[in-house]
């Protein structure tokens, strides 16, 4: 067992050595950037150090053009925020920040780069506040997608391709879990629409509760002390736009030197 973890490390230690070579070679650099961040890119593309290159060369790119240095204000996406869609709570059971999407205060946006910057504005947040101290690197998050008492109104396959798309293109092995609750009759032809665009690690890290005993462990895995009263748990709701951080800038998160 040690022999086996010591060769993991030495393939790991290979693969983060390559993988700064290769990022070297397309004009960009890893420097100040920890192993546990960079990892994180080589486990979403398999450990493919050149591939896991490219798409941190990418990922950086798309911060700078993206988001200030600073991230993003919230009078920046303040009409999104004025719905009072996303809560923020935790830390889960196992340690992770959650945040709540409550979809029946959605609706598609009429313009598509500021519900982007709002995607964004969520998920850096959400990762922000699960930080103690120093970033590491590798901090994950939790995802809950409330679709109880939706309608046709609030539908919003673009939206939940976006979300899910920036997840997988730009927050490498950042989705520690993802539970969809509430799930309408109407609304499995949509999310056979949207899985269409999910990868399968993606996919395999999705639960839609449906029957009482997925609903149990779901409030087993989440804690009584994270999960809103709404839910079974013991927690107050707490609007993201509410929650305030530390003034720190993570890293991993926001350098947007290329």
């Amino acid at each position: 067992m040690r022999a086996k973890k010591i060769m993991e490390e030495s393939q790991e230690l290979a693969a983060l050595t390559q993988l700064k070579k290769s990022v070297e070679k397309l004009s960009s650099s890893t420097e100040g950037y920890e192993d546990p961040t960079l990892m994180r890119f080589l486990v979403a593309r398999s450990m493919d150090p050149d591939k896991a290159a490219k798409m941190f060369v990418d990922w950086r790119k798309w911060r700078a053009s993206m988001v200030p240095p600073t991230g993003i204000p919230d009078l920046e996406v303040k009409d999104e925020l004025e719905f009072k869609k996303i809560c923020l709570q935790g830390p889960t059971k196992s340690g992770h920040p959650m945040v709540l999407v409550i979809t029946s205060k959605h609706f598609p946006a009429k313009d598509q780069a500021k519900f982007k910057k709002f995607c964004v504005y969520c998920l850096d947040k959400t990762i922000a506040s699960g930080i103690e101290g120093k970033e590491v690197g590798d901090e994950k998050l939790v995802a809950v997608i409330d679709l109880a008492n939706i309608t046709y109104k609030n539908l919003d396959a673009r939206g939940l391709i976006t979300a899910f798309q920036f997840l997988q293109s730009y927050y490498p092995e950042r989705l520690e879990k993802c539970y969809i609750l509430h799930m309408p009759g109407f609304f499995v032809t949509v999310w056979k629409f949207v899985c269409r665009f999910l990868e399968k690690a993606t996919q395999e890290k999705i639960v839609i509760v449906t029957s009482g005993e997925e609903q149990r462990k779901f409030e087993e895995e989440i804690g009584v002390e994270a999960l809103p009263e709404e839910y079974g748990g013991q927690a107050k709701l707490t609007l993201i736009q509410d929650v305030v951080l530390p003034q720190t800038t993570p890293v991993a998160i926001t350098n947007n030197n290329v």
